[in-house]
């Protein structure tokens, strides 16, 4: 989601309608120096979300639910879903609310984030928190690029385990976890580590695949497009564009 910072409070008047009322006092609250969190309830949910003010938590709410970056057609009835790079857990709000009968399996690796995260999905039975990082494998993984804040943070691997470091997690761990042989939505927003990610161990996760989100970050590291392309050019898919995701539908 680094790709562009949008500008929030100018979008925000044109999307009332969605909004409501909730989202006159996010502009407003956005502005005020308190390090307390804005709570905002998009119109249409039943539960409202928490924000930081003055970070791009904003920029982010309003990918999700004004862009609506993750409204796309999903020709199935989905009962796994796993977001990796969840962030704060919009995303993961989204799909929830979205799918209630499916199970979401929210990653995210950043301390932080991951306790916004916790506070935004405390009212959803059906989505399941990880604290970890994703990866090709189990390992150890260190911050790298931590310019951007807690909301674009690049990581790589570590050698040993070091006092600030990152357990990773892969997507079969997870999906032996769930107990699930299929991923019917895998979400993939993490900041370059797709390079890492798709480059090894695919076959234990890609072919069970059944529509993948993701956004590439070839500014963040080189060769990113490049190792998933890659990857899901050895199986039979379509994709389309939606706004800063890539979308495959594998057949």
């Amino acid at each position: 989601m680094i790709k562009k910072i949008l500008d929030f409070p100018s979008k925000i008047f044109e999307h009332s309608s969605i909004l409501g009322w909730s989202g006159f006092q996010l502009l407003f609250k956005r502005g005020l120096r308190s390090k307390k969190l804005i709570r905002v309830k998009p119109k249409g949910y039943h539960n409202a979300v928490f924000l930081r003010p003055k970070t791009t938590d904003i920029t982010v709410f309003y990918q999700v639910f004004l862009a609506q970056s993750y409204q796309i057609n999903i020709p199935l009835n989905p009962k796994i879903i796993i977001d990796c790079g969840a962030n704060v857990g919009l995303s993961s709000v989204y799909f929830a609310n979205r799918f209630p009968e499916a199970q979401v399996v929210a990653v995210e690796p950043e301390s932080d984030n991951f306790n916004v995260l916790i506070k935004n999905i405390s009212s959803y039975k059906n989505i399941i928190p990880i604290n970890k990082g994703i990866w090709s494998h189990e390992t150890n993984l260190k911050i790298s690029n931590d310019q951007l804040g807690s909301w674009g943070f690049t990581i790589e691997e570590s050698d040993k385990p070091e006092k600030n470091t990152i357990q990773a997690t892969s997507l079969k761990t997870i999906m032996d976890a769930c107990t699930v042989n299929s991923i019917d939505i895998l979400k993939i927003d993490i900041e370059g580590s797709e390079k890492e990610l798709f480059e090894k161990n695919v076959d234990l996760w890609l072919p069970y695949v059944k529509i993948l989100i993701i956004e590439l970050h070839d500014g963040l590291k080189a060769g990113s497009s490049k190792s998933v392309m890659k990857a899901v050019s050895k199986y039979d898919f379509y994709h389309i564009r939606n706004n800063e995701n890539l979308i495959f539908y594998f057949n």
